[in-house]
């Protein structure tokens, strides 16, 4: 038990370190792009629309690489907890958006208001899921099946609910989804199930070099935001909104995280589930991922101008998820000290 405590401390200081400088990273993109956003612009100096292309295609490629399947075969009798989670990340995310539109989305610059559309259709994240739950000692095994189920959703859900609502480029022509989902087919789907194909082959050497993968799918992630901003810096972003954007969409994440961390509390407890189960509700019904969300706006909304201000919302999101659900996880894990069995099928 000391080793398994010794080793996921180390986890969560690497983890912690890794989320340090990734945010610096981003940070540090959106600066560069905002002094020089011909570097990074469409058919500017770095080619970044290209290697983009590429990097979308890595990115799926290693979370098919990465993505364990094999979770989906266990804890399937535990269906209303799944049901929650996947009800609550792509039903009740959209609702609550076009509730918020009705009450304030005149107030809302156009782009940022489908950005949060945009974070509110994208599916759950994996790590950051399944160690928030692991930390707080939750059913860890409960979190694996529904971060995989929610991801494998999303390649496929996202993309669609997203083409409800989104116009597909400058132009503002209705996103038409018949070349949206052969564009998702190929490079979303594709590299994923040749990820998965080889996963038999190949997984255990990807194991060991996983980290490795980590940083390259993280640096891929700061170069499409590079180019995201670029573009909409040299579309004229901060001349049409200026800071007030930055502030708009750091009250626009708490007005999604906390209600939705509340409800999904609120309909575990209904449920009457145990609290192991009520730690993946929270935390896998209320979290949205930027490695996935990133490179799928690049490629859903691909030339167009705003692709800045559309991703701004989930790159938000994304930290203070950190934060809170660190501060809930270390709460949650206070609760008592017996030993909390990691998920059990059925």
């Amino acid at each position: 038990m000391a080793r398994l405590a010794n080793r996921r401390a180390a986890g969560r200081k690497h983890q912690g370190g890794a989320a340090d400088w990734f945010l610096i990273g981003m940070v540090g993109a959106v600066v560069l792009a905002s002094i020089a956003p011909n570097l990074g612009r469409t058919g500017g100096l770095l080619h970044l629309d290209v290697v983009g292309d590429i990097g979308i295609f890595l990115i799926f490629f290693l979370h098919g690489m990465g993505l364990s399947t094999d979770s989906l075969k266990h804890g399937a009798s535990r269906w209303k907890l799944h049901l929650v989670v996947q009800i609550s990340t792509f039903a009740l995310f959209p609702l609550w958006w076009l509730l918020l539109n009705a009450l304030v989305g005149r107030f809302i610059p156009h782009d940022l208001l489908l950005g949060f559309f945009y974070l509110a259709v994208l599916p759950s994240t994996v790590s950051s899921s399944v160690a928030m739950t692991a930390m707080a000692r939750g059913n860890v095994a409960a979190a694996v099946l529904n971060a995989t189920l929610s991801t494998l959703l999303g390649v496929v859900l996202t993309p669609l609910l997203a083409s409800l609502v989104f116009s597909g480029a400058a132009d503002g022509q209705a996103m038409d989804v018949g070349a949206t989902m052969l564009k998702v087919a190929k490079m979303l789907l594709l590299p994923f199930v040749l990820g998965q194909l080889l996963r038999p082959l190949v997984g255990h050497w990807f194991q060991k070099i996983k980290p490795w993968t980590t940083k390259v799918d993280r640096a891929v992630i700061l170069l499409l935001v590079l180019s995201s901003f670029s573009d909409s810096v040299a579309d004229g972003l901060w001349s049409k909104h200026g800071l007030g954007l930055m502030a708009m969409t750091a009250v626009g994440v708490c007005l999604f995280l906390f209600p939705l961390l509340w409800l999904t509390k609120r309909v575990a407890r209904a449920f009457n589930f145990p609290v192991e189960d009520e730690i993946v509700a929270v935390f896998c019904g209320s979290k949205k991922t930027l490695a996935s969300g990133v490179p799928m706006a690049k490629l859903l909304f691909s030339g167009n101008p705003s692709m800045g201000v559309l991703v701004l919302p989930i790159m938000f999101y994304h930290q203070l998820q950190l934060f809170v659900c660190s501060v809930m996880a270390k709460r949650y894990a206070e609760r008592d000290k017996t030993p909390v069995p990691e998920g059990k099928p059925g």
